[in-house]
């Protein structure tokens, strides 16, 4: 028996959230990426495949937010904080959440608590 990558099985489970999470225009997803140093965030409408907001650890402005990079939930705070006002700024309340495979603790969570505190509605 052959062992399934923790890629392969990411991307799996990304498939199966995927073939219910849908995002529109009254209700577009947040989209959430990380990897070993960074963390990033789009707000996304699947109605018309266009990406409404993003924000990531790598963001010039957020640079004097972050002490040690959006490896950590520090980071990944400040970065559901920055969605959240992006998406705000632009009359967006309620959004989906897609964890895109990841799943829902750390990093993950600590960006979509800070989107929340922020405003945004899941």
């Amino acid at each position: 028996m052959a062992t399934i990558s923790r890629k392969k099985a990411r991307l799996k489970r990304k498939k199966r959230v995927r073939r219910s999470v849908r995002g529109c225009s009254e209700k577009p997803r947040l989209s959430v990426f990380r990897s070993a140093r960074h963390i990033y965030a789009q707000i996304i409408d699947d109605e018309t495949s266009k990406t409404l907001a993003a924000v990531s650890s790598l963001s010039p402005d957020l640079k004097a937010e972050m002490e040690a990079g959006g490896g950590n939930c520090n980071g990944a705070a400040v970065v559901g904080k920055k969605i959240a006002e992006k998406a705000l700024e632009k009359g967006i309340k309620k959004i989906v959440f897609d964890r895109n495979g990841f799943l829902y603790h750390g990093r993950v969570k600590a960006l979509a608590d800070a989107a929340r505190e922020s405003g945004l509605e899941f």
